[in-house]
């Protein structure tokens, strides 16, 4: 995979992708940018050689500012329709943004969300999608979208109630707007750990998490985001009769053999690539 307009993306190790935004001064989304991104990771999910996804911010101090508040065209009513059928346009162009931050989630590869310095609106529906959240210590987060006049409708209201622990502060920060700082998201269980060392340090972090995934069964690796994607919207029995569908397919697989020789012989075992899709 290769730079895009919006994106640095390169290899620092086997299997693992890092992919960069980079639209200065701010990474402000605007619809191509967007699309971009869906692109990209869509892409990533087909490529047998990625085995995990490592997303960040080329900008040195900031994550994302969020949504670009010059871009709106699409919540203009050009052609003079009536209420219903203007309704209909907006809410295929929501769904169409919808579907490319859930792209990240879509992913069948993990992602790790690499975050430093602001992280606001958009950039916590970007991480909400994201397998694994690491922040800077710089880190500030807002779900800002109350303070634009809308109620967030790309994702953080749907996903971040099913990651973190204390309904009550998600809603206060929902309804304020206020920014909370690394160390509040860590409590609340929106992230898993803080770095020090701003962009660099994060970024570092997350490609050493990376490279460890990256040398497990890819099989086993993707089993798994699938079936705790599957675990976080179904019942436990649900969950447990899928996976058993599931795994009795994924348990033929040479991986499992190569583990368990590997595992017998104390050596690190090599497993093939996915198939390209």
């Amino acid at each position: 995979m290769t730079s895009r307009s919006f994106f640095k993306i390169s290899t620092p190790n086997d299997g693992v992708l890092l992919v960069e935004m980079n639209r200065p001064p701010v990474n402000a989304f605007n619809q191509p940018f967007w699309e971009e991104l869906k692109a990209v990771f869509e892409a990533a999910s087909k490529d047998g050689s990625v085995r995990v996804v490592v997303l960040s911010s080329a900008l040195p101090k900031l994550f994302t500012a969020g949504l670009d508040l010059t871009d709106t065209s699409a919540l203009q009513n050009h052609d003079g329709l009536d209420a219903s059928r203007q309704a209909l346009i907006l809410r295929q162009h929501i769904l169409d943004f919808q579907a490319a931050i859930s792209a990240i989630e879509k992913c069948v590869k993990p992602v790790i969300g690499a975050c430093h310095g602001l992280c606001m609106g958009l950039a916590v529906d970007i991480l909400c999608a994201a397998d694994i959240r690491y922040a800077a210590d710089s880190s500030k987060f807002s779900i800002k979208e109350v303070d634009v006049g809308l109620a967030a409708d790309i994702g953080t209201l749907s996903r971040l109630p099913k990651i973190a622990g204390n309904m009550s502060a998600i809603r206060e920060m929902a309804f304020t707007g206020r920014e909370f700082n690394a160390e509040e998201a860590l409590r609340i269980g929106f992230i898993s750990r803080i770095v020090p060392g701003g962009r660099e340090g994060v970024v570092a972090t997350a490609l050493e998490t990376a490279k460890v995934i990256a040398a497990k069964s890819p099989i086993a690796v993707i089993g798994t985001k699938h079936l705790l994607l599957h675990a976080q919207d179904h019942s436990v029995q649900e969950s447990l009769e899928y996976t058993a569908t599931w795994n009795q397919v994924m348990l033929q697989s040479d991986d499992t053999a190569q583990a368990f020789k590997g595992a017998l012989a104390k050596q690190i075992p090599k497993f093939k690539p996915l198939p390209k899709l």
